[in-house]
């Protein structure tokens, strides 16, 4: 092996509001030996998610932070360096499933939270976005968690991100109107000419109401929110009766550090909750990681033939880039999946 120093990526600072560089600390340690039954694979592709900003704490979140110093949590695609577990061979590509794998460039596992992947099947970026737990959030919204009838409207926030992007499609494979809400003209564009969506409203244009109305002749039945406080009140008054909302995020609020600053909207919500008879169901999708082979028996044909697209934002530069472009997600990056590539 080229290398006998494991870079690791650690927390160094608790944020307040959006991540900086200086949060983190790239430190050199020993690579880990495997033991009996364990593997040791080296990273080389490495995912960037909000969820990585609600682990360094001070979030509006419920999930309790990792320890100051400890190497940073992230999903991975990685080739196997050394094997003793007869489930993995030298050279095998694998995903990392829970995370567990984290930003540094090599680590140790004693496989149950690797899956191997084939690098012939589909790209390996797919692995960390649409074929990865990104994908499973998006599926697991539209699979588990809503139940729409095919041919109504489905509404999905955050559009252009990852999640949403995959999610929109998901929707549009089985038959829903899908309109997409995404900030600025390039995300809007992508949703139309890249994606197909039926509709795409700008939330920062000066007339998104009037283009929500627009694009909502016959109402909402479904919603995919992944904003949170800052957009859902605008979808409240096109609601249909009997219409679901799934919460599969709330990006707009997980950096503040106190309670959301701005208009009470929960009376209006309640209030349409009650006469048009919603469901609003959160989940989180590590309890539905027993799904996974359902999941990819599902999708993986749809992006093998295409059927389902993705954007990805590679960034090239390595390991060490990772605390200066992380910050990039919580400031309007474009759209795709964030993944970084190791040097």
């Amino acid at each position: 092996m080229s290398s006998r120093v494991n870079r690791q990526i650690i927390l160094a600072a608790r944020p307040h509001g959006n991540p900086k560089e200086s949060d983190f600390e790239i430190v050199e340690r020993p690579v880990p030996v495997p033991g009996d039954g364990q593997v040791l694979v080296r990273n080389i592709l490495f995912s960037l998610d909000p969820f990585n900003r609600i682990l360094m704490g001070n979030a509006n979140s419920d999930q309790a932070p990792i320890e100051l110093g400890d190497t940073m949590f992230g999903f991975t695609v990685a080739v196997v360096e050394q094997s003793n577990n007869p489930a993995f061979a030298v050279g095998d590509h694998v995903a990392g499933i829970f995370g567990t794998t984290g930003w540094q460039d090599y680590a140790v596992s004693d496989g149950s939270d690797l899956r191997v992947v084939d690098p012939d099947a589909a790209p390996l970026e797919a692995n960390l976005g649409v074929l990865g737990v990104t994908g499973l959030t998006a599926w697991v919204g539209l699979t588990e968690i809503l139940d729409p009838k095919p041919g109504g409207t489905l509404v999905v926030t955050a559009a252009a991100g990852a999640v949403g992007s995959a999610a929109a499609q998901i929707g549009k494979l089985r038959g829903h109107r899908v309109v997409g809400v995404a900030g600025g003209p390039e995300k809007t564009r992508h949703l139309l000419e890249d994606l197909g969506l039926a509709a795409a409203v700008d939330h920062r244009a000066p007339d998104f109401a009037e283009q929500l109305a627009r694009a909502l002749p016959d109402g909402i039945d479904t919603v995919y929110e992944n904003v949170g406080a800052a957009l859902l009140p605008a979808l409240v008054p096109h609601l249909n009766r009997n219409a679901q909302i799934a919460v599969g995020g709330v990006m707009s609020q997980i950096t503040q550090t106190g309670s959301f600053e701005g208009p009470d909207n929960l009376p209006d919500l309640l209030r349409a909750a009650l006469y048009k008879t919603l469901t609003i169901r959160g989940f989180d999708v590590t309890e539905f990681y027993d799904r996974y082979p359902e999941f990819l028996a599902d999708l993986a044909p749809a992006v093998a033939e295409q059927e389902l697209h993705y954007s990805t934002h590679i960034i090239d530069g390595g390991l060490e880039v990772i605390p200066a472009v992380f910050p990039e997600m919580f400031t309007g990056r474009g759209p795709g999946k964030m993944i970084a590539k190791a040097g």
